[in-house]
């Protein structure tokens, strides 16, 4: 099953791990002898595999969001993990920005979750940016694919950022990142889904007068030929607004996972952390599968870290199924005759024939757009029924007593397009009850 969360983390921790060994190198020096794999040692003596900061604090997002939506709490595994309790390979820490780290210490003292970040022009470090990705997944199990075009989720995205760096300027770039990262998981096209991503929060940012001015320093990224900028001109410094563009560019200019990341490895300096927040996007865009196994492979605390990802997935899902199952009610009561009337029309091939197209109630269009908003909905759900014999609606019907979460999805999913025949099909899943069985069930699975 599709595991969003797997792409993404999995993505950002290879690529820390990939650049933990050469950080602070120069780009001349790299281009002498260029990372092309997992290397040992290095700048911190670690072994190969080794992730740092970028991966922990990524990590703390997850495993706290697993709970829901508390900033304290993610303050609170910033804290542990700092005192090397949890989330760390090897039971140190031996890389921390210097804002985090000054953050920390103000949480420490009893200053509130979200006025712990700096805020001058120097606390514009990439250290919330390295991070961020994990409320990608919790927007998306609440606000499906309006992301982008809600203010609470600009909002939060620049709450999560304030935890420890509350400048407008490395809110902003959060921003931008989280609006990419949701149109990759709408689109396949790369460049069209980096485009929409900029050019929606640009739109977002433009009207807000809190952010309108911090916008000049984000000009390059509205470029139309901003993937043609030369490599001597892309900086891969801890300056925030250097690594968003060099992960973007990094992104633009590469066709796979593995190249994504080796690039903004090589570009030098900051290399764990422009490489994380790269392989990142690399990862929900190209997958999990396609980031090489014998790197994988090398991943110190492979197993715990997936461990988390999953546990993440699974609470998101149970926010999609939670939004739904108050449509329970309806549809216990709800019969084919109460959801569907047929409206009389022509058949535009033949207009002697006169055909009928169904009407359905407002509730049940409710419900089926709030379908569509959830992550429940399935992209490979045809691929799923065919295999699972599932050869007819009888079948699916059957089917979902016993069916897990990805069958379920299937046959929801299933449901829920081919109506687009205008046959019917929705009053006929009201009237044999397939839908309150499949929410029954998503309540008991999830």
């Amino acid at each position: 099953m599709a595991n969003h969360v797997l792409d993404g983390v999995m993505g950002l921790c290879v690529a820390d791990a990939l650049g933990v060994p050469v950080e602070f190198i120069d780009r001349q020096t790299l281009k002498q002898n260029p990372v092309v794999g997992m290397r040992a040692y290095g700048t911190y003596h670690q072994p190969a595999g080794t992730w740092s900061d970028d991966t922990s604090m990524t990590l703390c997002l997850v495993d706290s969001l697993s709970q829901g939506l508390d900033y304290n709490d993610m303050m609170v595994k910033f804290t542990k993990w700092f005192n090397a309790e949890d989330y760390t390979p090897f039971g140190n820490v031996f890389d921390i920005g210097n804002g985090t780290r000054e953050a920390l210490l103000r949480f420490k003292d009893g200053v509130t979750p979200l006025e712990c970040g700096g805020t001058t022009e120097l606390d514009n470090g990439n250290g919330s940016l390295m991070r961020i990705m994990p409320i990608l997944f919790y927007l998306k199990s609440i606000y499906g694919k309006k992301i982008a075009e809600t203010n609470e989720c600009f909002e939060i995205v620049h709450n999560i950022s304030a935890l420890t760096h509350r400048h407008k300027r490395s809110q902003l770039a959060c921003g931008i990142y989280i609006s990419i990262a949701a149109m990759l998981l709408q689109s396949s096209n790369l460049k069209q889904a980096v485009t929409q991503g900029i050019y929606k929060a640009m739109e977002y940012y433009r009207v807000h007068v809190d952010f309108a001015n911090e916008l000049v320093h984000f000009n390059r990224l509205g470029g139309v030929d901003f993937d043609k900028t030369p490599s001597k001109s892309i900086r891969s410094s801890g300056y925030v607004v250097d690594t968003l563009e060099a992960v973007i560019w990094c992104l633009l200019t590469t066709k796979n996972y593995r190249d994504c990341v080796l690039k903004a490895v090589n570009l030098g300096q900051d290399t764990d952390t422009v490489a994380a927040v790269a392989g990142g996007l690399a990862g929900l865009h190209y997958g999990y599968k396609n980031i090489p196994e014998e790197w994988l492979s090398t991943i110190v605390k492979r197993d715990y870290i997936e461990e988390l990802c999953n546990q993440l997935n699974v609470a998101m899902y149970r926010n999609s199924v939670e939004k739904l199952l108050s449509f329970i009610p309806y549809f216990e009561n709800a019969t084919k005759e109460s959801v569907v009337q047929w409206i009389p029309g022509e058949n535009q091939e033949e207009k002697h024939i006169p055909i009928a197209f169904p009407q359905y109630e407002p509730v049940l269009r409710e419900f089926i757009a709030e379908v569509y908003q959830t992550n429940l909905m399935s992209t490979d759900y045809l691929k799923i029924i065919n295999e699972k014999g599932l050869q007819d609606s009888n079948d699916m019907n059957k089917a979902i007593e016993h069916a897990n979460l990805e069958v379920l999805r299937a046959i929801l999913t299933g449901y829920i397009r081919q109506e687009r025949f205008s046959d019917g099909l929705w009053a006929e899943a009201v009237e044999n009850k397939v839908f309150l069985k499949i929410l029954r069930r998503l309540d008991q699975v999830v």
